[in-house]
């Protein structure tokens, strides 16, 4: 169709089998749309990738990138030859002006995702509660950053997220206040002291 052609003209992306689309930790601010062919979502988690999703024609992805301009929590890597629409906020936001249903449409697709996402994560937690209780420490003190606020998480937060022990969660939580990665200013809480030594952690490499 002409409509077609002329957006891909304006926002088309092609991209090689295997290709990085993006990677972990990068800056982002476009969100992407499938065109055509296949793309997996990958996360780093306790020093190993897993795979979070794969997405086909029709499907996005990196949307928070133009929602709150966060780095990008997983890599996108290209199945197979890929055609993407690459669109910014201004475009996105353009998009939705003249066509309400797509606005929608990606809050629908987006908490089904954010669903999905949270379950993986918790059955990765179960298997690497050390990981994990990094990651969600991580997580909390990026969001606490984009709010203009410090981390500030406790004992009965984390082991509700993650469903892990109240135990377990205390244990290494007083472990990292111990070895400086975390900071107990007030009892029950702790704020991030080592962002740096938490990402080695997650990464599953031994810490100093």
């Amino acid at each position: 169709m002409a409509g077609d052609s002329q957006l891909f003209e304006r926002f088309g992306k092609t991209f090689a089998p295997q290709e990085v689309i993006f990677d972990e930790g990068s800056d982002g601010e476009q969100m992407f749309i499938i065109q055509s062919g296949r793309v997996q979502i990958v996360k780093r988690f306790a020093g190993h990738n897993h795979t979070l999703a794969m997405l086909e024609s029709g499907d996005f992805f990196g949307e928070m990138a133009i929602v709150n301009r966060v780095q990008r929590t997983a890599t996108a890597i290209a199945v197979a030859e890929t055609s993407l629409l690459a669109v910014d906020r201004d475009g996105f936001l353009a998009m939705i002006r003249k066509n309400a249903e797509i606005a929608l449409n990606v809050i629908d697709k987006l908490c089904r995702r954010l669903q999905n996402n949270h379950q993986q994560m918790q059955h990765f937690a179960r298997q690497d509660g050390d990981a994990s209780i990094a990651l969600h420490l991580k997580a909390a003190h990026e969001e606490a950053e984009a709010d203009g606020a410090v981390l500030s998480t406790t004992v009965d937060e984390i082991s509700l997220s993650l469903e892990l022990p109240k135990e377990e969660v205390a244990a290494k939580l007083d472990e990292y206040v111990a070895s400086g990665i975390l900071r107990s200013d007030t009892p029950g809480s702790v704020t991030l002291a080592d962002p740096p030594r938490l990402q080695q952690i997650i990464d599953g490499r031994p810490t100093a």
